[in-house]
């Protein structure tokens, strides 16, 4: 009997329910995560993708308040990819330590991976995604002069640099990622929504550009990519809701794509949080897939069918 194929996208706070910071702590959340997976993995073929906020943050904010003219801060894509070697670290080591734990064995293979975007998405002429820490409007001025930083006040806890989050058209690594799907292994792959690289228009080569990609739209372009049968967005949240945080407060159990379209419309979602989710589950429901959004301790049973919000 074949098993399903399940892409879990893990939050970009996954790793930092409550408030982890150092890296034996996401560890240890990691820990429990990889158990999970194992267990899950008896039953469905999973390929994990996650978000990546908090780390890269970190990176970023370690690379900037260290550079010297010698030893000069990384940029944002390379960021990036230092971020998915990281998590994919913690993940690929708990899941198999899990293994172990249960005396049983299954490859765990982590992909730095590159996702392809277009250098013409009107994201990059509007760039609207905060990246890294906070800055004076002195700081922020100096650093649009001399580094050529679209900066922009946030929330009225100082400026922070923007950039763009342009559509994920397709995955670099797509082929080595089902070569080893179809060899029975877990694998973890586009992480923090992947690597952004444009495509130079004649000889096609890549070209690493900064910019963050959304994780849910980035992990539905997997999940279409590897034929996979449902993609589930882990999110804080045990459903999605409509009219959130108001007395009339609704979660949304099954619907279709049709349905879900009419509440995005009706501005139900909050475009920080759960818009791009429901966005993505319901992108890959119309490609008669199953798109689930559930906390992570409901992940089971939303696997099942019973509990979360379920676009079919």
């Amino acid at each position: 009997m074949n098993k399903l194929r399940v892409v879990i996208a893990l939050g970009g706070n996954a790793l930092q329910s409550n408030g982890e910071v150092t890296a034996e702590a996401q560890k240890a959340v990691a820990e429990k995560i990889g158990k999970t997976i194992a267990k899950l993995s008896k039953k469905y073929d999973i390929i994990i993708t996650h978000g990546n906020g908090p780390q890269v943050g970190n990176i970023l904010i370690h690379e900037e308040s260290a550079a010297t003219p010698s030893a000069p801060a990384m940029p944002l894509e390379t960021a990036v990819a230092m971020s998915q070697g990281q998590i994919g670290y913690w993940l690929s080591q708990a899941i198999d330590n899990a293994f172990v734990a249960e005396k049983r064995h299954k490859q765990v293979v982590s992909i730095i991976t590159q996702v392809i975007v277009d250098r013409e998405d009107p994201a990059f002429r509007h760039p609207a995604k905060p990246i890294g820490q906070f800055y004076s409007a002195k700081e922020a001025l100096k650093l649009s002069k001399s580094k050529g930083w679209e900066m922009r006040e946030d929330a009225g806890r100082g400026y922070r640099r923007v950039v763009a989050s342009p559509k994920p058209i397709d995955i670099v690594e797509k082929k080595q990622i089902m070569t080893l799907i179809n060899s029975g292994a877990i694998v973890i792959a586009v992480g923090g929504g992947g690597i952004p690289v444009i495509q130079t228009k004649i000889l096609k080569k890549l070209k690493g550009v900064d910019a963050v990609i959304d994780k849910d739209f980035a992990a539905e372009k997997l999940a279409e990519l590897v034929k996979a049968d449902v993609f589930v967005s882990l999110t804080a949240v045990p459903n999605a809701y409509i009219n959130f945080g108001k007395p009339d407060q609704l979660a949304l159990g099954v619907l279709n794509p049709k349905e879900a379209e009419n509440y995005i419309d009706a501005g139900h979602f909050a475009s920080g949080s759960m818009l791009p989710k429901i966005q993505a589950i319901t992108q890959f429901a119309k490609k008669k897939g199953i798109g689930i959004i559930a906390s992570p301790s409901n992940l089971e049973l939303a696997l099942e069918r019973r509990a979360g919000t379920i676009i079919q």
